[in-house]
């Protein structure tokens, strides 16, 4: 092999090892259902339990987010679960570090088949439980097969860059907590977004960080992951910002903007390839 040839051959190596890191993919197992906030219909929580293995499996609502020292079963996230059914309830909170690594605290999650984060703010979840004992168990639930789920912040913290994580403001897209759990890899992931005329905030992200997929979900809808795909479901819309556009009458008479200022809508039934980057027809 002469130099050239080895140049032109080291050059494809990165060119696809690049591609595979820019590349949004889901968990390899388990499922999410990630929830754009507001009201959760019964389409969503049956479908959570469901997934977790009907009602009698084992939920643990995590509420953290909320920025309250001590919550009790009237918390929203868990009335949610327990008028839908679910006989197998944990509620599991601290804003301590060392308490998320201690196993006597996460007891609960070890054999969890569900976990549910509920609203406020998501850097609240990074600052209480990534990097501890907790943030693997979650892990492990995945590999189980389990379901993790959450609503408004519980659904931001899913994606692996963390929209609107500024501790001072939520309207800061950028700030300084810039990473989430990342069930869903190379995402930034978007809540409230037609009922708060948040359509247009996530263009912010998807510029300073063009190798990301840009997801919208409004309030009362959701996207399940499995893999590497989605399905919509619920009242309203998921917005993609993947730099294209898509529509049930087609495009080629549309005059439609710069693809850098582009997104479109899905709606419940609506399936979409987050590897590939397009909708499933």
């Amino acid at each position: 092999m002469n130099r050239f040839t080895k140049t032109v051959f080291l050059l494809l190596i990165l060119l696809v090892q690049e591609k595979a890191i820019s590349q949004t993919s889901g968990p390899e197992k388990g499922t999410l259902v990630i929830v754009g906030g507001g009201k959760v219909g019964p389409e969503i929580t049956d479908k959570f339990i469901e997934l977790a293995g009907g009602k009698d499996a084992k939920i643990v609502v995590i509420p953290t987010a909320a920025g309250r020292k001590k919550y009790d079963e009237s918390n929203n996230s868990y009335q949610l679960f327990q008028k839908a059914g679910a006989t197998n309830i944990t509620l599991l909170h601290t804003d301590d570090p060392e308490e998320a690594s201690d196993k006597e605290f996460t007891k609960p999650l070890e054999d969890a088949d569900g976990i549910w984060f509920g609203g406020g703010r998501q850097w609240r979840l990074v600052d209480s439980y990534a990097g501890t004992l907790a943030e693997e168990l979650f892990w492990k639930v995945l590999d189980r097969g389990g379901v993790i789920g959450g609503s408004s912040a519980g659904a931001t913290i899913q994606g692996s860059y963390l929209a609107r994580g500024d501790t001072k403001n939520n309207q800061i897209m950028i700030g300084d907590h810039e990473e989430g759990f990342g069930f869903v890899k190379n995402i930034a992931i978007d809540q409230h977004v037609l009922a708060r005329n948040r359509q247009f905030d996530l263009f912010e992200i998807i510029k300073a960080k063009p190798e990301l997929l840009g997801i919208g979900i409004d309030e009362s809808t959701a996207i399940v992951v499995s893999k590497d795909e989605f399905e919509v479901i619920g009242e309203s819309y998921v917005l993609i910002y993947d730099n294209t556009f898509w529509s049930r009458e087609g495009s080629d008479l549309k005059k439609l903007p710069a693809k850098e200022s582009s997104f479109y809508m899905l709606r419940s039934g609506d399936r979409y390839d987050m590897k590939e980057r397009k909708v499933i027809e």
